[in-house]
C-alpha cells in the first residue's frame, strides 16, 4: 500500500472507532429495538404489509415484510422519515410475558399468520415487547429502555432485497429492508465512509475492470472463470509458494476430483458434511461418486500405497487441489465464497517425536507467506479447539489432549499472541487458524495448520519404528493461503487493485510514442518476457498520454515511454504508479532494477 506523507496524513479526517457487536451490549439493543420501529413505522404507512422475523446482525438490522406492493427508495425515505417521529416521542419499550394461549388470541386479532409460526416454535416463557401502546411483536430482546434512548441522526435505512419465509425457495417471497444504526452521528459517518471505500475495493468490481475473473450464469454461480491476466495472478501466487515447498522437502501430488463415497466415509466427511457436498453420482453408496470436497483422504490413499519406514518421515505431500462445496446461492459472494474452489493443500506425516519441531516449521511457513504478501501486520493466531460438549468431533479425548497440546506448545515456544476458540476446531482435530485484518478492518481466516490423530487411526496408517514394531503416524494438514479465490478476493482489495511488481499481470508496458518504434518495443519485451519479466507493449496507436492514461487505469506498475531518442540511445523513459517521473534509464539498467526487485519482492 502507498504511504501517505506527513502533509497529507495531517489533513486526513479523524478515525473514528466503530464498536463491534460481539463487544458492545448497547449496540445490540439500539439495533434491535430500531428494527421494531422501523416495522412499526412501515405498518403504519402500508397496513395491509405483514410483519415476519427482524433481528439486528453485524452492522446493523434487517425486517421481513409481506407487502402486496414492493417498496421503492422514496418509500424507505418515508419510512425514516416516520421512524424519527417515533423515535422523538420517547416511546417506553415494555417487555411483558404472556401465555401461549393468549399470544396466540392477539396475533389473530391482528390476522399476522407469519407471527403464529413462529409462535408455534417458541418455548416458554412467550415474551412480547411493547412500544409505547401502540405496537408490539413477539421477541426475546434485548431492547433499549424508551425509542429516546436512539439518536435519529445515528440511523439510516440502505436498501430492500428480496428473502423467502425462512430461507425456504418454495415458500412465499418477501422484501427484506436492512438498515444500520449507531450510537453516535460519528459512528454512522464513519460506517458509511468504510462502505464507500469497500464500494472502492470491492474485488468484483474490480476484477471485471482489471480482466482478471468472470462468472457465467450458463456456467453457474459460484464458479469463476479466469481469464489470461487472473491466470497469470494464479499461477505467480501458485509458484511461489510451490518454489517455498519445494525448499521446505514437500513433495507435490496430483488427485482427482471426485471419489467414491465409501472414502469419505471412512475419512467421517460423509457423515459431518454430507449437505455440503454436491449429489451422489450412481446408483448406490457402495458404487456412487461424489465430487471432492476436500483432499485429504486422497492423500491418504497415496501415503498407504506402500508400507513406509520412520526413515522416510517426515512425508509432505502437497497439492492445489480443486474441491467442491454445495453451498447455497445466497452465501455465495464474489472470490470469496464460491462452489469450486483450490486449496494449497498439504498433508504431513510425522512421527509421534517429530510432531513439534514439523508443527513450528509449517508456522514458519505461513509467516513468510504472510510477510511476502504484506499481511503480516496485523493477524491473530486462534486455537481452533473442541468444545467438549459436542457431538459434532470424532476420535478418543486422548486422542485430542494430546493434540491440543501440541498446538499450545508450538505458540508458547514462538511466544505468538493467541486467543482460545473453543468450538472452532475441524471434527477430526485441533487447528491453528491465522486470522488476518484487511484495510478495512474486516478479518478474514487465511491460513490454518491443524493435527489430527484420529484419520490415521481411521484409515488404519502405519510405519515401521526402528524397533521393527507398526507404529501410527500423526498427520499434520495445512493450508498457507487456505483457498486461492479467497485469497485473491482479500489481495485485490487490499492492495485495490494496485499489485506489487511481483504480482502484477502486466508488470511493464512499453508505450511507443509512434508505430516506428513498435519494432524496437516488441524486442524489448520479447527479450523480458524470457527472463520471467511480465511486459507487453502497447499496440493501441493512440497518443502517448491516453496510452499513460489506459496503463494506469489498468494499474500496470511500470510504464517506459520510448521514442527517437530513447531508441537512439537504447534507453526508456521511465514512470511508475508508486513514484511518478524517474527519468531516463538505459535498456540494461531497467532490467537490473526490475530483477532485483522481482528477486527480493520489492518496488521497482
Amino acid at each position: 500500500m502507498a504511504i501517505e506523507n506527513s502533509q497529507a496524513t495531517s489533513e486526513q479526517p479523524q478515525k473514528i472507532h466503530l464498536p463491534k457487536t460481539s463487544q458492545s451490549d448497547q449496540l445490540k439493543r439500539i439495533r434491535h429495538t430500531t428494527s421494531h420501529v422501523m416495522a412499526m413505522a412501515v405498518q403504519k404507512l402500508f397496513p395491509k404489509a405483514q410483519v415476519t422475523i427482524g433481528p439486528w446482525i453485524e452492522n446493523g438490522f434487517y425486517y421481513d415484510f409481506d407487502s402486496p406492493e414492493p417498496f421503492t427508495e422514496q418509500d424507505l425515505k418515508a419510512i425514516k422519515k416516520e421512524m424519527v417521529k417515533i423515535l422523538k416521542r420517547k416511546l417506553p419499550v415494555i417487555r411483558e410475558e404472556v401465555s401461549r394461549e393468549e399470544a396466540q388470541r392477539r396475533i389473530e386479532t391482528l390476522g399476522e399468520p407469519y407471527k403464529l409460526e413462529i409462535l408455534a416454535d417458541l418455548t416458554e416463557p412467550i415474551t412480547i415487547y411493547h412500544l409505547g401502546d401502540q405496537w408490539w411483536d413477539l421477541c426475546a430482546g434485548p431492547h433499549v429502555e424508551t425509542t429516546g434512548d436512539i439518536n435519529p441522526k445515528a440511523i439510516e435505512l440502505e436498501s430492500v432485497a428480496g428473502a423467502y419465509w425462512r430461507g425456504d425457495e418454495t415458500k412465499a417471497q418477501l422484501q427484506r429492508i436492512y438498515g444500520t444504526a449507531w450510537e453516535t452521528p460519528e459512528q454512522l459517518a464513519e460506517y458509511k465512509r468504510r462502505k464507500e471505500e469497500a464500494l472502492r475495493r470491492d474485488h468484483r468490481r474490480l476484477g471485471k475492470e482489471l480482466g482478471l475473473f468472470i462468472f457465467s450464469d450458463q456456467v453457474g454461480p459460484g464458479l469463476p472463470l479466469w481469464t489470461p491476466k487472473g491466470t497469470i495472478l494464479r499461477t505467480t501466487l501458485e509458484d511461489f509458494l510451490k518454489r517455498e515447498q519445494v525448499r521446505r522437502g514437500y513433495q507435490p501430488v496430483v488427485t482427482p476430483h471426485l471419489g467414491r463415497v465409501n472414502l469419505f466415509k471412512t475419512s467421517g466427511h460423509w457423515q459431518k458434511y454430507r449437505e455440503d457436498l454436491f449429489p451422489m453420482m450412481g446408483e448406490s453408496e457402495d458404487e456412487g461418486f461424489v465430487l471432492k470436497a476436500m483432499n485429504c483422504p486422497f492423500h491418504v490413499q497415496i501415503y498407504k500405497s506402500s508400507l513406509r519406514s520412520y526413515r522416510e518421515l517426515p512425508i509432505r505431500l502437497a497439492e492445489f487441489g480443486t474441491v467442491y462445496r454445495y453451498e447455497q446461492s445466497g452465501e455465495l459472494g464474489g472470490l470469496t465464497r464460491v462452489r469450486g474452489f483450490t486449496q494449497d493443500d498439504a498433508h504431513l506425516f510425522v512421527t509421534p517425536e517429530q510432531l513439534d519441531d514439523e508443527f513450528l516449521k509449517v508456522v514458519d511457513l505461513i509467516q513468510s507467506v504472510l510477510k511476502k504478501l504484506k499481511l503480516d501486520q496485523s493477524f491473530k493466531a486462534r486455537l481452533s479447539f473442541r468444545d467438549p460438549n459436542s457431538d459434532k468431533y470424532i476420535g478418543s479425548d486422548q486422542a485430542w489432549e494430546k493434540a491440543e497440546n501440541a498446538i499450545r506448545r508450538a505458540v508458547e515456544t514462538l511466544g505468538m499472541n493467541y486467543f482460545e476458540g473453543i468450538g472452532e476446531a475441524a471434527f477430526y482435530g485441533p487447528k491453528l487458524d491465522f486470522i488476518v485484518q484487511d484495510a478495512l478492518e474486516r478479518e478474514w481466516q487465511l491460513g490454518t495448520v491443524q493435527v489430527d490423530y484420529n484419520l490415521p487411526e481411521r484409515f488404519d496408517l502405519e510405519y515401521v519404528a526402528e524397533d521393527g514394531t507398526r507404529q501410527r503416524p500423526v498427520m499434520i494438514h495445512r493450508a498457507p493461503f487456505g483457498s486461492l479465490e479467497r485469497l485473491i478476493g482479500i489481495l485485490i482489495e487490499e492492495y485495490t487493485g494496485d499489485f506489487p511488481l511481483w504480482l502484477a499481470p502486466v508488470m511493464v508496458r512499453l508505450l511507443p510514442v509512434s508505430d516506428e518504434f513498435l519494432p524496437f518495443v516488441e524486442s524489448v519485451a520479447e527479450k523480458w518476457r524470457s527472463l520471467d519479466i511480465r511486459a507487453e507493449a502497447d499496440h493501441s496507436h493512440d497518443r502517448l498520454g491516453k496510452m499513460i492514461r489506459n496503463a494506469e487505469k489498468a494499474k500496470v506498475p511500470v510504464m517506459a515511454v520510448v521514442g527517437a531518442k530513447e531508441v537512439e540511445s537504447n534507453s526508456l523513459s521511465i514512470r511508475t504508479r508508486a513514484l511518478g517521473e524517474l527519468g531516463t534509464l538505459t535498456v540494461a539498467e531497467t532490467q537490473s532494477r526490475l530483477q532485483f526487485a522481482l528477486a527480493n519482492f520489492a518496488d521497482f
